[in-house]
């Protein structure tokens, strides 16, 4: 698995954030979400895939490998 963030299309909502925060934090100053981890472990695959479908403002893709 592939994660990205598209910056500029977040909505600083924190569902990423407290989906999956060893992938995601978000700064305190202005909420934009930090990808902490582009490539995470296979356990947090599912946490990062509903982070993805929950993210208001679209703005988390998930590459999957095969």
């Amino acid at each position: 698995m592939r994660v990205k963030v598209d910056v500029p299309s977040r909505v600083a909502s924190g569902q990423c954030v407290m989906l999956a925060p060893d992938v995601f934090d978000q700064r305190d100053e202005d909420g934009t979400v930090e990808l902490q981890d582009d490539t995470p472990p296979s356990e947090l695959h599912d946490a990062v895939r509903e982070s993805a479908t929950m993210c208001p403002g679209a703005a988390i893709q998930v590459g999957e490998s095969s």
